[in-house]
This record gives structure tokens, C-alpha cells and sequence, in this order.
């Protein structure tokens, strides 16, 4: 028996090694048809380095200020205060504890791993009924670096649109978190669940020592996690936003054609979205095909989506309405396929993660088409210019 069970696993092996090999050399034999062999090594080597050099380190001096404003709102109560302002709303609008707001609240100033150590902490999670907090998931993650990406948009003289998009990922998480919670409330792992009272003294946000050691010892701290968000964010960006941008732009000069610079590619992304354009200009209102880059890349890192708006604005594709829907999605979207995964296996209810990933994934294009009508009807009225 266990014979037969290694030969399947060995049969099983070297298929996935010939798909692999047919993927990889079709993939990238077909790039390098098009553009040259020496001009897609060239790109791809140009292309990761100028998104280290000019977009990384720039997005982790972002992460490094807004991890330490982050970290001083929360040693000096602003955090505290906001949940206690915020949880009235709790319920209404995503049927959950007014402490959820701590969730949402700590996913924004820092990352979504911070759902997940809170999700972990019993006391915490016994405010909630079963189905509550596996919803968690999907309304934290739809904050997930919410500071940094609205600071990130801001840069380019967006706010009031980053705003907007802010109030979009609000829409997208009501949406995926009460739906994640109607698709799950009556599954049978969820049976025998304990819910205590509604009583958040036990939380405590206790600081010790002086107030000039406690700002000092915050913004090193916020810093140093940004840093540490910042490094993390290296692979994603390098790997990811070089393999999008090389099927999404086309060369540098089409005169000259492919020379080996960064950003050229083949634009095959774009293409492919031609066919559903109707569906993403009516949804999102973008007006070039090759914007739907960033919501694809969201899915797996928006510190890697980011890096792709800088090419955007200097190919002049943006406008207000683009960083509104960028900052809904990129931050509903916020890198939610793996953590949806990591939290829900924590929490044993792994079973529950394709419900947890499609109602996040309505939730995320929920999110980007409120942005965008949002942003129409103010603009309408004459709010935004």
C-alpha cells in the first residue's frame, strides 16, 4: 500500500515538474521571442533594481514614519480613544463587537499580522461568537496598512482622493465581513459556540515609565517595525511588480524598439483586458486597460502594487479617480490571500478559507467600485476637482 501511495506521489511529482518547465520556458520563451533574449535579461535586472533603488526604499521611509506615528498613537491612547468613539458602529454595520474596532484600527496603523495576534489572544476572542471572529478576518485585512497606503497616494497630491478611497474600503469591508459571516453561520464546525459578555475592561493598554522615555522608546520601536515591514516588503515588490510590468508596458520608444531598459515588456496584461475592458471602465472607471495591473498585484502585496504606481503617473494614466479606487482595493486587497490562509489555520478552521478568500474578493471589487462612484458623485457637486 504504502508502495502505491509513493508511486502516485512520484507520478504526481513529475507531472508538476513537466507543467512547470512547459509554463516556465512558454512564459518566458515567448517574452524572449518578442523582445530579445538579451533585452529580456537586461530588463528584468534593470527593472528590479530601479524598483529597489527608487520605489522600495522610498515606500519604507514611509513605513518607517508611519510605524512610528503608529506606535505613538498607541502608547499614548489616540488607539484606545478611537476604539471607544468607534465601537458604537461595531455592530450596525459589521455585526460584530464594538472591541472589533481594535482589529480594524491596529491592521491600519500597521500590517494585517496584526489580526492574527489578536485573533489569538483569548481574551480578546471571547467577545466574539465563532462566525464573528472568523470574519475578523476579512474586516481586518481590509484596513491592512491603511496609513501607509494613504500616505503613499498623498505623496502624489491625492488626499482628498485617498480619503475617498479610504471610505471605499470602509463599503468593501461591511461587504465581505457580513458576508463572510451569512456564508459561514451554519456550518457545522462552527457548533457549541461560547460567547461571554460584551465587557472590554480587561483590555488593557498599560505604559510604564516617563513621558519623554515613552515617546522615545515608541518611535524607535514604530520605526524599527517599519523597517522590518519595509525589508519585508523586498520580494514582493522586486519579484512580483517586475513579472506584472513585463506583460503590462510595452518598450520605451516603439521607434527604436526593445533596448533593455526598465519597464519594458511585452503587453500582453493589457491585451487580455481588452476583451472585459467594458466591465472594469464601467466598475472602476479606468480609462487605460493597463490600471488593472494594480488590483491583480494587490492580491498578493500592495507594497508591491505601490511600486506600480509610480510608472503609472509617469506614463500619465492617473488621475483622482484611479488613487481613489488604487487606495480602496489596495487596501481591501491588502495582501489578504495570505493571510486569510495563515489566520484561518491558526484559528483551525482552515476548511473555511475558500468562503473567507471569495468573500474578500467581492468585498475588494465592491470596495474599488464605491471609490469610483464615490469620487464621480462629489465630483459631480463640485467637492473634488
Amino acid at each position: 500500500m504504502n508502495r502505491i501511495k509513493q508511486s502516485d506521489f512520484l507520478a504526481k511529482r513529475r507531472y508538476e515538474a513537466f507543467v512547470f518547465i512547459l509554463v516556465f520556458f512558454g512564459f518566458f520563451g515567448y517574452l524572449g521571442h518578442v523582445m530579445g533574449v538579451t533585452n529580456l535579461l537586461n530588463t528584468i535586472m534593470n527593472t528590479a533594481w530601479d524598483l529597489l533603488m527608487n520605489t522600495v526604499f522610498y515606500i519604507m521611509g514611509i513605513t518607517v514614519l508611519s510605524g512610528a506615528l503608529g506606535r505613538l498613537m498607541i502608547e499614548f491612547g489616540v488607539v484606545r480613544l478611537l476604539e471607544l468613539i468607534l465601537a458604537p458602529l461595531m455592530r450596525p454595520l459589521f455585526n460584530l463587537p464594538g472591541v472589533a474596532s481594535l482589529a480594524g484600527l491596529m491592521t491600519f496603523f500597521s500590517d494585517n499580522p496584526a489580526i492574527i495576534s489578536l485573533s489569538n489572544d483569548k481574551n480578546f476572542s471571547s467577545y466574539f461568537r465563532k462566525h464573528e471572529l472568523i470574519s475578523l478576518t476579512n474586516f481586518g485585512t481590509a484596513f491592512g496598512m491603511g496609513l501607509i497606503v494613504i500616505t503613499f497616494m498623498t505623496g502624489f497630491g491625492y488626499f482628498s482622493s485617498a480619503m475617498v478611497g479610504l471610505g471605499g474600503a470602509l463599503a468593501g469591508a461591511i461587504v465581505s465581513t457580513r458576508l463572510m459571516q451569512r456564508l459561514i453561520k451554519n456550518e457545522s464546525v462552527l457548533e457549541n459556540e461560547v460567547k461571554t459578555e460584551d465587557n472590554e475592561s480587561n483590555l488593557s493598554f498599560r505604559s510604564e515609565g516617563g513621558t519623554f522615555l515613552r515617546f522615545l522608546n515608541a518611535i524607535l520601536d514604530g520605526g524599527r517595525q517599519g523597517v522590518s515591514l519595509g525589508l519585508a516588503i523586498i520580494p514582493g515588490v522586486l519579484i512580483i511588480s517586475t513579472m506584472i510590468m513585463i506583460v503590462t508596458f510595452g518598450p520605451a520608444d516603439a521607434s527604436v524598439g526593445y533596448q533593455g531598459e526598465a519597464y519594458e515588456g511585452v503587453p500582453v496584461l493589457p491585451e487580455i483586458a481588452g476583451y472585459v475592458w467594458w466591465l472594469f471602465e464601467g466598475l472602476f472607471g479606468f480609462e487605460k486597460p493597463e490600471l488593472i495591473a494594480f488590483p491583480i498585484t494587490s492580491l498578493g502585496a500592495v507594497g508591491a502594487a505601490l511600486s506600480l504606481v509610480k510608472a503609472f503617473v509617469a506614463e500619465g494614466y492617473i488621475t483622482g479617480n484611479e488613487i481613489a479606487v488604487f487606495t480602496a482595493m489596495g487596501m481591501c486587497w491588502s495582501g489578504f490571500l495570505s493571510t486569510h490562509t495563515a489566520m484561518l489555520d491558526t484559528l483551525n478552521f482552515r476548511s473555511l478559507t475558500s468562503k473567507a478568500l471569495i468573500s474578500h474578493t467581492i468585498g475588494g471589487i465592491f470596495a474599488g467600485t464605491f471609490a469610483h462612484y464615490l469620487y464621480v458623485l462629489l465630483q459631480w457637486i463640485g467637492v473634488m476637482a
